[in-house]
């Protein structure tokens, strides 16, 4: 190997010096995350401040992972923490397990549990990363509670499980853009995520799309949630 070879390995370095970059500078520089981010969990409420949740244990059933544990109780006739029969009174997440795949969204009836777009944070003992219901419960404000090893930045709490919003049963067109979730506290009723066509700048005319309300099972079908009365 000659003095040449040198040359021309150092020829590739030098090139792309002068290149755009493409890195950022993290972390004080982030890229955006996608609207669709699987991010750290959160625990919902509804606007009047009761809490979604049910304790039906269907997320913990779900989880390929087993890094759910739930456990329901009867709700106190005298001051009930969800509208309905029962509420979850153990939720815990163990971080280590967790994969992050959302199917606890899925599968949770009242929309009581989302994901964040959350995940940067990092523990440094197993009992941080064993998340209670008591870190998971959205507070007063509907916000997510940030604790001191999170990284929480503008937009992370925003439209939680967006592809929840997307989805369409049996993939019938009839439901793009339909809302068919309750409000949350502190961020009223989310809106859906765009169609394709939409998000593509392509819009199609209403003549243009022929779609049966009735054949699908929607037409004048509500989603109304009145929880003033407390328990139901």
């Amino acid at each position: 190997m000659g003095l040449a070879d040198y040359f021309k390995g150092f020829a590739i370095p030098f090139k792309v010096m002068f290149e755009r970059r493409v890195t950022t500078e993290y972390p004080e520089v982030k890229r955006p995350k996608s609207v669709r981010h699987h991010g750290r969990h959160v625990l919902n409420r509804y606007e009047d401040g009761m809490e979604k949740c049910i304790g039906c244990e269907l997320c913990a059933g779900v989880c390929p992972a087993r890094c759910i544990y739930v456990r329901g109780a009867d709700n106190p006739t005298d001051d009930p923490v969800s509208p309905g029969e029962r509420y979850g009174f153990v939720y815990e997440i163990n971080y280590l397990r967790c994969i992050h795949c959302d199917l606890c969204v899925e599968a949770c009836p009242t929309e009581a549990i989302t994901e964040s777009k959350l995940f940067e944070f990092s523990f440094t003992s197993r009992q941080d990363a064993i998340y209670t219901k008591r870190e998971l419960v959205v507070g007063d404000d509907g916000k997510p509670q940030q604790l001191p090893w999170e990284d929480w930045r503008d937009g992370d709490d925003t439209h939680t499980s967006a592809w929840m919003r997307a989805t369409s049963p049996s993939g019938s067109a009839a439901y793009t853009g339909r809302v068919a979730w309750s409000g949350e506290l502190g961020y009223g009723v989310r809106a859906p995520e765009p169609s394709q066509l939409e998000a593509d700048g392509d819009h199609l005319a209403p003549d243009d799309i022929n779609i049966d309300l009735a054949d699908d099972g929607i037409l004048g079908a509500t989603h109304d949630h009145d929880h003033s009365g407390g328990h139901q």
